[in-house]
């Protein structure tokens, strides 16, 4: 299936809305873009490599769908992590051989989320659960318990939510090492979400772009500084880019912008990293 592709500063990201992804998704890797990320893709080059390995960049932020208004290529839908995931729970419940680890969260949250979750969907769509330690990237014996006892698990779905850039740095460095997993999902505070320690924000704030704000009130100390100091050259970026001013630091692999950045729309056929429904 093709899929329109809208470019956004120096990364393209799938024009589909949620029907579409639930349908058509039975492989691959999946993350969901926001304002932080693309901030972050303009300096990180190991991020912006990691994203280029991405079959499925969707938008997670209603400042980016506005900005992709704003650029005259708009996305179809905001498709946030924390709403994709329960979606794709819902959408295979009936599916057995859908079986899904969690991967993320603080000590014990994640296997509330199964349980959780599991509840919610009627059967043991999540097979296991792990929380791993503060910094546990870093330390390749934990990362080998972990990928073992993913395999051991029977999934064939991965959900790891530990936060931005960590999150998708880990699953691309990881995946190869997982032959069972059809389906990779970076979901960030998604088991949180599901487990009940963390509440979203409510629905109008979400649909006025205004999630950021509502996150940030709840940890102010830690998200403070993201959305009111790192954050910031968004908007001038993509002023630039509205200009045909913006100029690339750095390119998606496999991804040639040229030196100046159009705003267009580039219909694409999805190669699949993998042919095989789950």
């Amino acid at each position: 299936m093709s899929a329109e592709k809208v470019n956004v500063l120096n990364i393209s990201i799938d024009s589909l809305q949620l029907t579409d992804v639930l349908e058509q998704l039975t492989n691959g890797v999946v993350f969901t873009a926001n304002v932080d990320h693309l901030v972050r893709l303009q300096t990180d080059k190991d991020f912006l490599r990691v994203y280029g390995s991405a079959d499925y960049k969707l938008c997670d932020s209603k400042i980016l769908y506005y900005a992709s208004k704003f650029l005259g290529t708009p996305i179809k839908e905001k498709i946030s992590g924390s709403d994709l995931f329960p979606a794709f729970c819902h959408y295979h419940k009936a599916d057995s051989e859908v079986k899904i680890f969690l991967l993320g969260a603080g000590a014990g949250v994640a296997k509330l989320a199964q349980e959780q979750i599991n509840n919610k969907v009627g059967r043991n769509i999540i097979v296991g659960a792990h929380s791993p330690s503060y910094g546990f990237e870093n330390n390749i014996q934990e990362c080998d318990r972990i990928i073992e006892k993913i395999n051991r698990s029977g999934a064939t779905v991965l959900a790891v939510g530990v936060g931005s850039p960590k999150q998708e740095k880990w699953i691309c460095k990881y995946k190869d090492k997982l032959p069972s997993i059809q389906i990779f999902f970076a979901i960030g505070a998604t088991i949180d979400f599901e487990a009940g320690k963390v509440k979203r924000s409510p629905k109008w704030m979400s649909n006025a772009g205004l999630e950021w704000l509502y996150r940030m009130m709840l940890e102010p100390k830690r998200l403070w500084k993201r959305y009111l100091v790192d954050d910031l050259p968004f908007l001038w970026l993509i002023i630039q880019q509205k200009l045909n001013l913006y100029k690339a630091p750095i390119h998606e692999e496999g991804y040639d912008l040229g030196n100046r950045t159009k705003n267009y729309l580039i219909p694409q056929a999805r190669t699949p990293r993998n042919k095989v429904k789950i």
